[in-house]
């Protein structure tokens, strides 16, 4: 990745000066509620990956430190997995593959978000395909072969798992159609599998939930819910994806000038569209990340953190899941890579280092439900909130913007009025010196790969740090004040005690 030194791809980064900020709120205005929309999904590359130990034990951790409660794959139907194999003149249907993936996602504490991709070459009516496993990316060649398929699936997964389980699950039809890298048929054609999908699952169980287009882009939801309006079609849920580079990618091959041209707070816009053309469809975003370069640095770094603290607050109210890509670097769309730090998707390394990402995720899953409202108080870079849980708050602060924007170091304060007497503070932060394990592994010479030493050195590198915090309390309420270096994130932790006000609905 290259820096561009010219002035017209936006504003070079000027250096540090000292910005101070205050923002206001008081904890006996309303609340609005914050759920956990981040945590509902989660991205995998390939769906055989789930039969790996170091997948499996990637999974466990991080349904267990950041509560993802589902998690989604490509290829379940893809030839690799053996769904539907022609064997001579016999053409075979075989699910052990698929459960024992099932399995392993369930033995996690998750549940499968079923993608369902790609064409098993047996009833294709092509030959084009992706990725390395070759998955087949052609309509059906009959559509009667691929209903039976689906019908199929999902009576497996009914007689294996219950139907109380599986009515739990949901259903997704193929993976961003709208690209001829995923889809070489028509939209059209695309609209009569889904048809065909959901119309398969609904014989098995009518409460099967199936959702669909799976669009890259923000796209064909209007046109996608009209089709389905007038054929009858049930839809339980829209699903599309959005990076913050989709609109900028022309602008240049390189990802940081594409993030550097896009619209600040893009993902948000996005969303509260895309809310408005679901026609109160519960609206899934099933891939997103801070950009859509599997190799890009800034993946691993302080930055991703802050951009995904951002976002996901940012999109409160606007989505019912928010499917980041992905939860592990264990994912070989092209190749795997070797260098432990490679700017991969995950929110782990290949040897299962947390990035600063994963510990964005982590910080925002130990907050309470309860955003407290109104902040006063703006700015184009800093942003903070108030979150209730119980009698405890947490105090989170951000300072982001895109790379090669003017992003200097700030003391943001938020006061907070309160009659509430304050028990304990800590504070944990993420930042270049600060969870960084990338740091420490530039530290020691980059080494392409690990001995046992290193991955211990940098789990411990990679650590969130539980520190005290000094807090100031007087007449007019509690006031935190926190030093956010670029690309910053910092959460202080509030345990109160005297008269709290109730927590009302705004």
């Amino acid at each position: 990745m290259t820096r561009r030194t010219d002035e017209a791809a936006g504003q070079l980064l000027r250096g540090p000066r000292a910005l101070s900020i205050e923002f206001r709120c008081s904890l006996d205005g309303p609340t609005i509620a914050l759920p956990h929309v981040w945590e509902r999904i989660v991205g995998s590359g390939h769906a055989t990956l789930a039969l790996r130990a170091d997948y499996q034990a990637q999974l466990r951790r991080a349904a267990r430190d950041i509560g993802f409660q589902y998690v989604r794959f490509h290829g379940l139907l893809s030839d690799d997995v053996g769904t539907l194999v022609q064997h001579r003149n016999d053409r075979i249907h075989s699910f052990f593959n698929a459960h024992r993936i099932w399995d392993a996602v369930l033995d996690a504490g998750m549940r499968p978000f079923v993608e369902l991709s790609f064409m098993p070459t047996a009833i294709a009516s092509g030959r084009a395909t992706v990725f390395h496993y070759h998955a087949n990316v052609t309509p059906p060649r009959d559509w009667a072969e691929w209903s039976e398929l689906v019908r199929r699936l999902a009576a497996t997964a009914v007689a294996r798992y219950g139907a109380s389980e599986v009515e739990q699950w949901f259903f997704e039809v193929w993976n961003e159609p709208n690209l001829r890298s995923f889809w070489r048929g028509t939209r059209a054609q695309y609209f009569q599998l889904y048809r065909e999908s959901a119309r398969a699952l609904k014989e098995i169980s009518p409460e099967l939930r199936v959702g669909g287009p799976a669009t890259a882009q923000n796209a064909w939801i209007e046109e996608f819910l009209d089709d389905c309006e007038r054929t009858q079609t049930p839809v339980d849920f829209v699903s599309t994806h959005h990076y913050p580079t989709d609109r900028t990618v022309s602008a240049s091959h390189d990802t940081e000038i594409q993030l550097a041209t896009m619209q600040r707070n893009i993902l948000r816009e996005e969303a509260q569209d895309s809310l408005r053309r679901a026609r109160g469809k519960p609206l899934f975003y099933t891939e997103w990340n801070t950009s859509s370069d599997g190799h890009d640095p800034r993946h691993d770094e302080p930055y991703a953190a802050a951009f995904i603290v951002k976002t996901v607050m940012q999109a409160n109210g606007l989505v019912d899941a928010y499917s980041f890509w992905t939860f592990s670097d264990i994912f070989e769309e092209r190749y795997f890579p070797s260098h432990a730090f490679h700017g991969g998707f995950g929110l782990l390394t290949l040897d299962g280092i947390a990035k600063p990402s994963y510990r964005a995720f982590q910080l925002l899953h130990r907050l309470g439900t309860e955003l407290v409202t109104p902040m006063d108080g703006m700015h184009a870079n800093v942003a903070a909130w108030v979150i209730r849980d119980g009698r405890s708050i947490t105090v989170l602060f951000v300072n982001s913007a895109p790379p090669l924007h003017d992003l200097a170091a700030a003391s943001a304060t938020v006061h907070i009025a309160t009659t509430a007497t304050v028990q304990t503070a800590t504070i944990e932060r993420i930042d270049d010196t600060h969870a960084n394990a990338k740091r420490r592994w530039l530290e020691m010479g980059a080494p392409e790969y690990l001995r046992e030493a290193d991955v211990n050195e940098l789990h411990l590198a990679s650590e969130l740090d539980v520190e005290p915090y000094q807090v100031i309390s007087n007449d007019s309420g509690i006031h935190v004040t926190v030093d956010l270096p670029p690309n910053g994130v910092a959460a202080v932790t509030l345990d109160l005690g005297g008269d709290l006000p109730r927590a009302s609905d705004g």
